[in-house]
């Protein structure tokens, strides 16, 4: 009885005609920037951080905005990834397997459909799973000491080099990194500057918010400006719905990739492209009894798309009540909250449920405008594929610019920006994770606060670290997706097999 008092609070929040404009708002813009090829959850969050910030939105309205974009993304995704083959973003590259495939049929409207259902199916599951398991994991957290937090943190670092299904070594490299820039700033015991190379600026360390759009938004631009085929991709006609509502919907097939998808998005680092994986698998296995599935079998449609809108919910609940990103997106929200001063973590239930329940109570709420928005006005959104991504690509670098600059109204945040958006374009072009880097620089202040914690209350011993079940338990978790990644990348050596897609 409680969640559900707690839940029809959040309600009277997210039902607010402030909230309301800003759920739809989000929606349409993150279906808009799902659509596009490329850009994918975490840029279109990192892209919109500055609006958030501009509009002086309360931390709830903000989160609202935001949480509504990064559920508009994941059903965006899957227009480009029908109509043109080409995936929005990594989570949408099963959606291509069939879904461009009943496209050649004449059948997009019905794949579009399909993918429209099955996503609001998954992400309203996965938005029941958060409802039910958050308040429960932050009532178990209250338990956890500093020894325990450290090791938590890093499992979630490890965990996106170990299970992200990237080069295991590069994406470790990038969590050290990224481990490595929080610390710049004052130590927080001593108040000596440390890596600021005199410059007072970075004093206060580097802001989460400029280092993530200069990652991903600007990394992004010099990605396009180095990718010499600028050409656009034929869009196949969206056509009329030809099936009946009954056909447009597979009820087994759905819940099956739901359930997976949503507790492999509650597991820290495995993202929703690993949940559209084994979703579209695990159905292949149970379904695929003739052979139907890659040539256009809507199963194949469906799996896929449940289980990468119920892992999006999934990422929220770690975010939620232990303050560990599930996913980059997430990662990116996190940093968020943290601008906005608000520490997420189990306390966080109790000291701020407006905060909390008006999220989850506007999850329901985005969840079935999406719906609303995407069936009758999926020919608008597939209009904007034809638009040349040489006209839209300078709108966002201008967006990131201007926003960043009405943040701080500093110079050095713009030249520090644009020194991160270089980093990632390297990276990228080396083949590097940017989400290992922004995870570590996230939580790199938490896991040296927690590390001095558990030092001074041990004197010095470092055997703290070990001296609790959990703990421990933590570190061979830690010390198992290390020794898997490893024994996973020497494996795919051997047979020679290509590297799946990452986040």
């Amino acid at each position: 009885m409680d969640i559900l008092t707690s839940l029809g609070g959040g309600f009277g929040v997210a039902l607010q005609p402030m909230n309301l404009v800003l759920a739809l708002i989000g929606c349409f813009l993150g279906t808009v920037i799902g659509a596009l090829p490329g850009i994918g959850p975490v840029n279109g969050i990192a892209i919109l951080i500055p609006l958030a910030f501009s509009m002086k939105l309360a931390p709830v309205e903000a989160m609202i905005l935001l949480t509504s974009v990064y559920y508009g993304t994941m059903f965006g995704g899957r227009i480009s990834s029908i109509l043109l083959n080409i995936p929005g973003d990594a989570p949408a590259v099963m959606t291509c397997l069939d879904g461009y495939p009943m496209a050649l049929k004449g059948k997009a409207a019905d794949a579009l459909a399909i993918s429209a259902i099955s996503s609001f199916v998954g992400g309203t599951l996965a938005t029941i799973g958060l409802t039910i398991c958050a308040p429960l994991l932050a009532k178990a957290a209250i338990y956890f000491g500093p020894p325990e937090y450290f090791a938590l943190f890093v499992l979630a670092v490890v965990a996106v080099g170990g299970v992200g299904g990237a080069n295991p070594a590069k994406t470790l490299i990038a969590g050290l990194v990224g481990l490595a820039l929080a610390t710049v700033g004052l130590d927080p015991a001593s108040g000596q500057p440390r890596f600021t190379f005199d410059s007072y600026e970075l004093y206060d360390g580097i802001d989460f918010v400029v280092a993530a759009i200069g990652l991903f938004a600007i990394s992004e631009f010099l990605m396009f400006l180095a990718d010499k085929d600028g050409g656009q991709a034929k869009r196949l006609p969206v056509g009329q719905i030809r099936s009946s509502f009954r056909d447009l919907i597979f009820p087994a097939a759905t819940l099956r990739a739901s359930a997976l998808g949503f507790v492999i998005g509650v597991l820290p680092g495995a993202g929703a492209t690993m949940a559209s994986f084994l979703g579209y698998t695990l159905e292949k296995k149970i379904s695929d009894k003739d052979g139907t599935f890659g040539k256009g079998d809507p199963r194949g449609v469906a799996a896929p798309e449940a289980a990468d809108n119920a892992a999006a919910g999934g990422n929220l609940v770690p975010m939620l009540t232990l303050g560990i990103p599930g996913s980059g997106a997430t990662a990116i929200m996190l940093g968020m909250l943290v601008t906005l001063n608000i520490q997420p973590g189990p306390l966080l239930f109790e000291r701020q449920p407006d905060l909390i329940w008006g999220l989850v109570a506007a999850l329901y709420v985005s969840n079935f405008m999406l719906l609303v928005l995407n069936i009758p006005l999926v020919g608008i959104f597939a209009r904007l594929l034809t638009i040349p991504t040489r006209y839209l690509m300078p709108i966002v670098v201008v967006i990131s610019y201007v926003g960043v600059y009405s943040i701080s109204n500093s110079a050095f945040d713009l030249l520090l920006m644009t020194g991160f958006g270089i980093l990632g374009f390297g990276m990228r072009k080396m083949g590097f994770s940017m989400i290992p880097l922004i995870l570590g620089m996230l939580l790199g202040g938490p896991m040296e606060q927690n590390l001095r914690r558990a030092m001074q209350a041990s004197g010095g011993d470092w055997a703290i670290l070990l001296q609790s079940p959990l703990s421990i338990g933590l570190h061979l978790v830690t010390i198992g997706m290390v020794a898997a990644a490893i024994i996973y990348e020497l494996r795919r050596r051997r047979s020679g097999a290509p590297r799946p897609v990452v986040e």
